[in-house]
C-alpha cells in the first residue's frame, strides 16, 4: 500500500475535520499540523498524534517528506499566498473555497499546478453528499431527460453568518451560494454559464458587517437551461445548526426534488431547547462513523495523491464558479444582468462589488 505524509494548514473547524480524517486513514504515514491558535494547535496535535505541530505553515512546506497539504486557514485572504507557496514547494494541494480572491490569482495557481504536475483541488464538499451525487447521476444516465431548470435554496444561521462576515467582507454569493453554483455547473456540464442576474437584500448584516443578508442568482447556460441559486445567512439560531437546503432539478422526462432541511432528526432538551442535529454543511463525527461529506472529500484527496488518480473538483471548475459569483455580486450592485466571461475590467469591478456587498 502507498503511504503519504500530509500537512494540514489551519486546524479550526474544517481543518480539524480534515486532520482527524487524515490521522485515521491507512494511507497516511505521518500527519503534520500548522495552526496560529496555540491552544487549538495543541488540542488537534494531541488528538491526531501529529508528528509536527507548528504555528508557521512554512515549516511544513520545508519538510521534504510531506507529499500533500490541505489548506483550511482563515481569513480567505490567506488562500492564494498559502496555496502558491505550497505548490511552489512541490506539494499537492487541497484548498478550501474560494480558490482565490481574484480571477488573476486563480489563473496563476491553476497554471502553477499544471506546470509542476501537481494535483490541485478546491473544497467543494457538497459534491460528496449523496443527494447531490444522485442529481448528477440522474442527469448523466438520462433519468430526467434533457435538463430544463435547476434550483438550490440554501440558508444558514446568523451565528455562522456573523462568524464569516466578521473575518472577511465577502458576500453570501461568494461564501455560501458558491457551493451550489459549483454543484449545478458540475451537474450541467458541458454546458457553460453565459449570463448572470442577481438581487441582494440588506437589512440585518449590512449595519453590522457591511454584507448582504441573502442573494438570489439566476444563471443562464449556453444550453438554454436556467439555474436559480438562493443563499442567505440570517436564520435564527434555533433553526438547523448551520444549513437548510432545498434542491429541484427538472428535466424533459422527470424531476428530482430533494429536501435537505434537516428536519428529520429533532433533539429537544431542557438546556438547549429544540435543535436539529447533523445539519452542518461539512458534517460531524459520530463515534465510529461520520455524518456528512467532508470526511469523504478528504479521503478522496488522499486517495488521489496516494494512487495518482484524478481529483473530482478541478481548479478550472472552481474558477468557473468563482466567475459566476463575482458576476452575481456585480449584477446585484448594478441591478442588471452581467454577461460571461468577464473581461479584466469587469472582473476588477466584480471583485470590488463582492467585497462591498
Amino acid at each position: 500500500m502507498s503511504h503519504i505524509d500530509v500537512g494540514v494548514i489551519g486546524a479550526g473547524w474544517c481543518g480539524g475535520i480534515r486532520a482527524a480524517a487524515a490521522a485515521s486513514s491507512a494511507l497516511v504515514g505521518s500527519l503534520h499540523v500548522a495552526e496560529i491558535d496555540h491552544a487549538r494547535l495543541a488540542q488537534v496535535a494531541e488528538s491526531t498524534a501529529a508528528a509536527t505541530a507548528t504555528s508557521d505553515y512554512r515549516e511544513l512546506l520545508a519538510i521534504t517528506s510531506i507529499d500533500a497539504v490541505m489548506i483550511s486557514a482563515t481569513p480567505e485572504t490567506t488562500h492564494y499566498p498559502m496555496a502558491r507557496d505550497a505548490l511552489e514547494a512541490g506539494k499537492h494541494v487541497l484548498l478550501e473555497k474560494p480558490i482565490a480572491l481574484t480571477l488573476e490569482e486563480a489563473d496563476e495557481l491553476i497554471d502553477l499546478a499544471k506546470r509542476r504536475g501537481l494535483k490541485f483541488t478546491i473544497g467543494y464538499s457538497q459534491r460528496f453528499n449523496a443527494k447531490q451525487a444522485l442529481a448528477k447521476r440522474s442527469l448523466e444516465d438520462g433519468t430526467l431527460g434533457e435538463p430544463v431548470s435547476a434550483l438550490v435554496s440554501r440558508h444558514i444561521t446568523r451565528r455562522l453568518g456573523d462568524k464569516i462576515s466578521s473575518r472577511i467582507k465577502l458576500s453570501p454569493a461568494a461564501m455560501e451560494a458558491t457551493h451550489d453554483i459549483d454543484f449545478l455547473l458540475w451537474c450541467l456540464e458541458p454546458a457553460r454559464p453565459v449570463r448572470v442576474y442577481a438581487q441582494a437584500v440588506e437589512r440585518l448584516m449590512k449595519p453590522k458587517h457591511g454584507v448582504a443578508d441573502c442573494m438570489w442568482i439566476v444563471i443562464t447556460m449556453d444550453s438554454g437551461v436556467v439555474v436559480t441559486v438562493g443563499a442567505g445567512w440570517i436564520l435564527p439560531p434555533a433553526y438547523p445548526n448551520f444549513s437548510s437546503t432545498w434542491i429541484e432539478v427538472v428535466g424533459t422526462e422527470g424531476a428530482l426534488l430533494m429536501d435537505a432541511s434537516h428536519r428529520d432528526i429533532v433533539l429537544t432538551t431542557m438546556r438547549d431547547g429544540t435543535v436539529f442535529p447533523l445539519s452542518t454543511m461539512p458534517g460531524e463525527a459520530l463515534g465510529h462513523t461520520y455524518a456528512g461529506p467532508m470526511e469523504r472529500e478528504t479521503t478522496h484527496f488522499l486517495e488521489a495523491v496516494a494512487h495518482d488518480r484524478p481529483v473530482l473538483v478541478t481548479p478550472v471548475q472552481a474558477r468557473r464558479a468563482m466567475e459566476v459569483y463575482l458576476a452575481a455580486d456585480l449584477s446585484a450592485e448594478r441591478n442588471q444582468p452581467v454577461s460571461l466571461p468577464l473581461d479584466q475590467e469587469e472582473a476588477e469591478r466584480a471583485l470590488a462589488a463582492s467585497v462591498r456587498a
